[in-house]
């Protein structure tokens, strides 16, 4: 499974903000952004030109890409499946990612990172409707069950997700539902632009691929 290489701190640095993707760590004095809070590089520092429109542009596909943790091919090719649909293309291109099965069991809180929920599907601990699945990518629809598979898991795991969502402020977002006696979410709506926090403006990458 290709992936991201770069250290995810650097990531962040690059962007110039918390992309939350080393879960816990981020919300600890050990995150970069705070210990390091300007770009990587030996310039890094010294950096004080603004960019320009088309910089800015750049800027924006890459934060999106990496916040959801997907490569320049499968986000071009996301862009593309929603590129020719009725509808703002920014916010489709949004709700697309957002029904990635990997950040679907992020946002039900049974991951710390999308970067773990992208690990544990591919390690086949979860099913789809009850057919066991191993997609990071897999699309998921409204009506769909994700469930944990339980024999699969190591009870030190469960209890430090239970512990996790006991001590941590997750909140599920209104379009899923998480039943935790049975750790099965489901998808009841689709997620619009109004459910996704950060600050993200998916114009930009329109703007950017439509050069």
């Amino acid at each position: 499974m290709a992936r991201e290489i770069d250290s995810k701190c650097s990531l962040c640095r690059r962007a110039g903000e918390k992309l939350f993707l080393k879960g816990e760590r981020c919300l600890t004095s050990k995150c970069a952004m705070v210990r390091r809070p300007y770009p990587p590089g030996a310039h890094g520092q010294s950096r004080g030109k603004a960019p320009s429109e088309f910089g800015r542009q750049l800027a924006m596909k890459q934060k999106i890409k990496r916040t959801y943790g997907v490569l320049e091919r499968q986000f071009r090719n996301h862009f593309r499946e929603v590129e020719s649909k009725e509808g703002v293309t920014g916010d489709m291109l949004l709700s697309r990612l957002e029904k990635r099965l990997d950040n679907v069991v992020y946002r039900l809180g049974l991951a710390t990172s999308r970067a773990q929920a992208r690990q544990l599907v591919s390690h086949g601990f979860f099913a789809l409707n009850g057919k066991k699945t191993d997609i990071p990518s897999a699309r998921i629809s409204v009506g769909d069950v994700i469930t944990l598979r339980l024999e699969k898991m190591e009870k030190k795991y469960l209890l430090g997700l239970k512990e996790l969502r006991k001590n941590s402020q997750v909140k599920v977002p209104e379009w899923l539902v998480l039943d935790e006696k049975k750790w099965q979410g489901t998808m009841l709506s689709e997620p619009t632009r109004d459910h996704i926090e950060g600050d993200l403006n998916p114009q930009l990458v329109v703007e950017f691929y439509s050069k």
